[in-house]
């Protein structure tokens, strides 16, 4: 089975900011959409970002529109989020997930990663 873990978590002030990357452990993968999704205590796991197997492609959620940037890097398995202009509501456990198409839905992803704590302070 396909594993996916996630690194570049960590606390950071407000403004500041981070870069998150998902490696996959299967090459075989690598045309699938790549996704980050998040999820908060007491929350549902929301959108975060997407991309298409070739990069053409992205698809950012509303909230992190402008902030956020999602790449991939094919050759190495790798899917990359950068994370600029923090705000504290962004506090959550970010995931990485794998799928056959894009989409926002988390039910539309095979496969997820274990999840990198990303806290933001005031």
């Amino acid at each position: 089975q396909v594993q996916l873990v996630e690194s570049g978590g960590g606390l950071v002030q407000a403004g500041g900011s981070l870069r998150l990357s998902c490696v996959a452990s299967e090459r075989t993968f690598s045309s699938y959409v790549r996704a980050w999704f998040r999820q908060a205590p007491g929350k549902e796991r929301e959108f975060v970002a997407a991309i298409s197997w070739s990069g053409g492609t992205t698809y950012n959620a509303a909230s992190v529109k402008g902030r956020f940037t999602i790449s991939r890097d094919n050759a190495k398995n790798t899917v990359y989020l950068q994370m600029n202009s923090l705000k504290p509501e962004d506090t959550a456990v970010y995931y990485c997930a794998v799928g056959p198409s894009l989409t926002a839905t988390a039910r539309g992803y095979d496969y997820w990663g274990q999840g990198t704590q990303v806290t933001v302070s005031s």
